[in-house]
Parts: C-alpha cells; sequence; structure tokens
C-alpha cells in the first residue's frame, strides 16, 4: 500500500503538467509564440522531466542500491511534490517575462529528477517482500499508481473545468498543483513506516553491498540495461498519446469538448487498473516475459485503428479507442515489475530497473507528444503519428523477444532468512 499510495501521489505531481501542458502553458509561459509553436514548447518543456528522469534514476538507484529503498522513496516523494506545488505558485510571463519559462523548466527537472527514482524503489520495495510466486502482483501495486496518477490528475482538472475561460487561465489551473502539497504529507507518513525487504537487509549485514553499482551494471550487464530499456519504450510511448497528445489533438483537430476528453480518459483508467491485476496473476502464472511480448504485439498493432476511431468525432468510437489502449498498456505493465526485478541482480537492481524504465519513458513519453505534434503539421494527418507509434512499439516487442531472463530468478524472500537471524 506504501508502494501504491506513493506511486499514485508521484504520477499524479507528474500528469498534472502533463495536462497543463496540453491547456494552458503555451498560452500563459509562451505567449510570444504562434499556438502551433507554442504548444510545441509546452510540450518540449513536458519533455525536460523526461530527460531528467535517467539522471535521477542513476543517482537516487545509485544510493538506493547502497543505503536502501525506503530513505530514497521519501526523498523522493518530497523532491516531486515539493517541485508540483512550487508550479502552483509561478509566476506567468505576463508577470515576469522571460523568468517563468525558465523556471517552470528548472522545476519541470527538479519534478523528473525525483519521479526518476520513484519507479525503481517502490517496485523493489514490494517485489522484494513479495512471498513465492507473487512478486508480479506486488509488484502491480506500484504499476496501480500510473493510471491511478491519470485518474486523479484529470479528476482535479475536471473539478476545474466548468470555471469560465478566463478564470481558468488566471487562477484555475494552478489549483491541482497546490493540492500536491497535502498528498505528499500523508505520502511520507505512510512511507516513513516502511522496512527495506529481508534480501537487501542480508546484503547489507553480509557487506556486499555495491560500492558504485551503477558502474558494476554498465560493467557486468549492460546488454540487460539497453534490452530493457528499449522494452520499456511501449507503455509510455501508448500511454503519452491518450493522456497528453489527445488533448491537444482531440480538442484543437478533431473539436471535441475540453470535459468530454477529459471523462472518457478519465474511465478509460479503470480499464486500465483491471488489466494490470489480470496481467500480473498471469506472469505469475506463466512467467512476465510472455504476458509482456503479448502486450507489445497490441501495442504495435493498435495504433492505427486508434487514431481512425478517434479520428471519427465519436465520442462512444473514441472511449473504445482509449479503452484498448489503457488493455495495451496494462497487459505490459502488469508484467513489468516481475520482469525487471528478475533481469537484474539484488547488487544493482535499483539502479537497473530505474534506469530502464526511465531511459523508455524519454524515448516513449517525452518524444511522442513533440513527434505527433510536428508530423500532423506536416503532413496534416493522424495515420504519420499512428505509424510512427507502431514503429518504436515494434522496437519494443523486439528487445523483449531478445531480452534473456535468467533460469534462476530473483530469490523469493520468504526463502531467506531474516538479517536478525544471522
Amino acid at each position: 500500500m506504501a508502494s501504491f499510495i506513493g506511486t499514485s501521489i508521484e504520477w499524479y505531481d507528474y500528469y498534472i503538467f502533463g495536462t497543463a501542458a496540453a491547456l494552458v502553458f503555451g498560452q500563459l509561459f509562451y505567449p510570444s509564440f504562434s499556438p502551433a509553436a507554442g504548444t510545441l514548447a509546452a510540450f518540449g518543456t513536458f519533455a525536460v522531466g523526461f530527460i531528467a528522469r535517467p539522471l535521477g534514476a542513476a543517482v537516487i538507484g545509485h544510493f538506493g542500491d547502497r543505503l536502501g529503498r525506503k530513505s530514497m522513496l521519501v526523498l523522493t516523494l518530497v523532491l516531486t511534490g515539493g517541485s508540483t506545488f512550487l508550479i502552483g505558485v509561478l509566476p506567468t510571463y505576463a508577470a515576469i517575462g522571460i523568468a517563468a519559462p525558465l523556471l517552470l523548466v528548472v522545476l519541470r527537472v527538479a519534478q523528473g529528477f525525483g519521479v526518476g527514482g520513484e519507479w525503481g524503489g517502490a517496485v523493489l520495495i514490494a517485489t522484494e517482500h513479495a512471498p513465492p510466486r507473487k512478486r508480479a502482483m506486488y509488484g502491480s501495486f506500484a504499476q496501480f499508481g500510473v493510471p491511478m496518477g491519470v485518474l486523479t490528475s484529470n479528476l482535479a482538472f475536471l473539478a476545474v473545468a466548468p470555471l469560465s475561460n478566463e478564470q481558468f487561465l488566471e487562477w484555475g489551473w494552478r489549483l491541482p498543483f497546490l493540492a500536491s502539497l497535502l498528498l505528499v504529507i500523508v505520502g511520507v507518513l505512510v512511507r516513513r513506516r516502511l522496512q527495506d525487504a529481508p534480501e537487501f537487509e542480508r546484503l547489507k549485514k553480509d557487506r556486499a553491498v555495491s560500492k558504485v553499482p551503477v558502474a558494476e551494471l554498465f560493467r557486468r550487464d549492460p546488454l540487460t540495461l539497453a534490452l530493457a530499456s528499449l522494452a520499456a519504450i511501449a507503455p509510455p510511448a501508448i500511454g503519452y498519446s491518450v493522456i497528453v497528445y489527445m488533448l491537444t489533438y482531440g480538442t484543437q483537430v478533431v473539436g471535441y469538448p475540453r470535459p468530454l476528453l477529459l471523462t472518457l480518459i478519465l474511465l478509460s483508467t479503470v480499464v486500465w487498473i483491471a488489466v494490470i491485476v489480470l496481467s500480473a496473476v498471469l506472469a505469475d502464472r506463466y512467467g512476465a516475459k510472455p504476458i509482456y511480448v503479448i502486450g507489445a504485439i497490441t501495442a504495435v498493432v493498435w495504433p492505427l485503428p486508434m487514431f481512425a476511431m478517434v479520428d471519427t468525432g465519436n465520442a462512444g468510437l473514441a472511449f473504445v479507442a482509449f479503452c484498448v489502449a489503457a488493455l495495451v498498456q496494462g497487459l505490459i505493465v502488469g508484467a513489468q515489475g516481475r520482469l525487471f526485478t528478475e533481469i537484474f541482480d539484488v547488487r544493482v537492481r535499483y539502479s537497473g530497473a530505474s534506469i530502464a524504465y526511465q531511459i523508455g519513458g524519454m524515448i516513449g513519453g517525452a518524444i511522442t507528444p513533440i513527434a505527433a505534434t510536428a508530423l500532423f503539421a506536416a503532413y496534416g494527418s493522424s495515420t504519420a503519428i499512428a505509424l510512427y507509434l507502431s514503429a518504436i512499439c515494434l522496437v519494443s516487442l523486439l528487445a523483449t523477444l531478445v531480452l534473456r531472463v535468467p533460469s534462476h530468478a530473483a530469490p523469493d524472500t520468504e526463502a531467506l532468512p531474516a538479517a536478525s537471524d544471522g
């Protein structure tokens, strides 16, 4: 539950930035640009957070592998939540000029740095405590944080949707950011009660902790890290094409009302959560890699039908498109926690899982809204966007097929003695 609550809060923080980037940041922080250029600039600021995430994964992963998972999980929550709150009080371009977008970028970097170390620690604190044959199910609780972050961030913006456009631009958009402070306080209180798993405590007791985990990771297993990073591209590519780019494309190009589009995306997260549970159960029974491969195949196939359905302007078809996209993501991420726990040795597991996940997120998530905006501007059609998504998801599929899962899966903690037992 601590893993779930913390990741939910951090992804709420992260996704409200993406929603605001699609809806208001172009007008408030880049008003001298044309509408299209302003949107690109806002998505560029959004992408900066992804660039900071691998750095955060490396630094926080280093200390997570050396000092423990618990302390780093508290740090990531404070860093991400504090940055989000400060964005909520940040003056706009009209008030302080060029300093406004510069400060927005700085806070986005800090936010991305914190998120970079979150996922790996949250997954490991769950999977390393898991009983035998339930690593995927325990790891899925960290994955619930992603759709829950989408759900709560959309709810936050739906709550201010009834405001007039002037009120929304003046102060309404700030409320979801300011609410982060209360959520962070709750998350810190919950995470302070955590303990590191016996598997890691035993490593510390035996003085077997890696001195420089990231260096050891790159020296001993660079191929696994590279393949895992590529395998991690598909979920954010599909996810951010819906929860970020579609808010711009659906409202400005197709003509959906903003509250309707937010509602459809919000409702689709129910499917996302349900499929994560199903995927985790299947991954614990049949292995994480086969389920991950099935999810990656669906990610390659779905973009063309998804955009075709959204382009009809029919809300029902758009809802089905978003629900299937949620199913695609759920299949992959439900197995991801177990897969990434098994392929990395415990000495470098925090670093390896975090870096791979965040590099995949940077390629799949940061670039997708920018590439989609540029492709539509160049070709005036969603087909080019869909083909781009299918291509990068194909890279994930191929990397997953090549990825080797050790025959000795990571040890189950119930089979290990507690550190105090000697």
